[in-house]
């Protein structure tokens, strides 16, 4: 027998549950007096080939960063020619969300346009010939989205673990003045957008002193920054909370806000290369021990580590002004099959089942 409904009790029911459900807190309102919080964003999620990851973003995140659609190996396969099609859909796509839009990156050794430091025969063009195609490179991407891409990370991963220059092309060709030219040319592109410097292992000492020193002699020559990035690829057993903390207070000492900029956290053992592998079996499932899912014990270690991070972002929220994780959801992201092929690791914020990891309610349920 089927019960009808009176249309008022139908009315009020209806009511009730949209009440509820604007009322539901998620991770952008939970965090809104703090920090800017969201994600890396792929095509396949642009694309609308990845719905759920669609959902997370559209519901959570009030800021986007291009995972990998407007690196200039992407966007400038030959001298000359740009492919825009990706990085106008990313742009589009954070724009029709009410998204804060970060394009990454601009000036980067890695995933670099092949065409972008050698010659016709393969060898390094000269200084002269470098900042031109700097400057040609920076301005028309960087104009083409103006006043629509809100902040550039303008160049990344130059500094490596000990504080010294990494020997990329740009540092080989220019030595320490690609940084102070890229970020010039930036400004010249877009005044308006806010430009940043962006690493990873930002919780050594060597490495975080060089950038206090490099950011405030940026500012003494003039230069925009108005951001630091640290990148906050963690894991079970590193960095040292200490050192992490210290890093953020030792950045915002410059002026420049701090950006927890690609942050995930591996649940895996920590690949030691140098490892003598007698039993290479054995080896590779010691560092693939959960290819079907977290045991709970460790789920609730990760949990634990990850609100500690959580917990010093919030206290440091004066300077903290954004936070994205590298990713939507366990599912997509980088950490599966890296460093070792075909490795599942349980990283980011969202499972793969799209479900918000416990620690994060903690805060959205408060």
């Amino acid at each position: 027998m089927k019960t009808l409904l009176s249309l008022p009790l139908m009315a009020l029911l209806f009511a009730s549950c949209t009440q509820a459900n604007s009322e539901e807190k998620v991770l952008k309102d939970a965090f809104a007096d703090k920090f800017l919080i969201g994600g890396a964003v792929n095509t396949r999620v642009v694309d609308g080939l990845d719905p759920k990851g669609d959902s997370i973003v559209t519901r959570h995140f009030n800021t986007i960063v291009a995972e990998n659609c407007m690196k200039s190996g992407e966007l400038s396969p030959a001298k000359g020619v740009y492919v825009w099609d990706d990085a106008d859909k990313f742009v589009k796509y954070g724009e029709d969300r009410g998204m804060f839009i970060v394009g990454h990156t601009l000036v980067w050794h890695s995933q670099l346009a092949e065409w972008f430091p050698y010659d016709s025969v393969g060898n390094y063009v000269s200084a002269d010939v470098l900042k031109e195609r700097m400057r040609t490179y920076i301005h028309t991407v960087v104009s083409r989205y103006k006043g629509r891409v809100k902040g550039w990370d303008v160049v990344n991963e130059a500094i490596l673990d000990d504080g010294s220059y990494r020997k990329s092309p740009f540092y080989d060709i220019l030595g320490e003045e690609f940084i102070p030219l890229a970020f010039q040319y930036a400004h010249e592109a877009d005044p308006d957008a806010e430009l940043y410097i962006n690493d990873f292992s930002m919780f050594n000492p060597g490495k975080r002193d060089r950038y206090v020193q490099l950011v405030n002699d940026l500012k003494a020559r003039g230069l925009r920054v108005d951001a630091i990035g640290m990148q906050a690829h963690l894991g079970l057993d590193y960095p040292d909370m200490a050192e992490f903390e210290k890093s953020i207070e030792a950045f915002a000492s410059t002026g420049a806000k701090v950006m927890i900029t690609e942050w995930d956290m591996s649940a895996l053992p920590t690949v030691n290369f140098g490892a003598n592998i007698a039993d290479t079996v054995s080896y590779k499932r010691s560092l693939n021990p959960y290819p079907d899912c977290l045991p709970d014990s460790v789920a609730q270690v990760w949990n634990d580590r990850m609100k500690q991070v959580m917990d010093i972002m919030i206290a440091h929220a004066d300077v903290v002004s954004r936070v994205n994780a590298w990713g939507t959801d366990d599912g997509m992201s980088w950490k599966n099959g890296w460093p070792v092929p075909g490795r599942v690791d349980y990283p980011l914020l969202f499972d793969r089942s799209h479900n918000m990891k416990p620690f994060l309610k903690s805060y959205v349920e408060q």
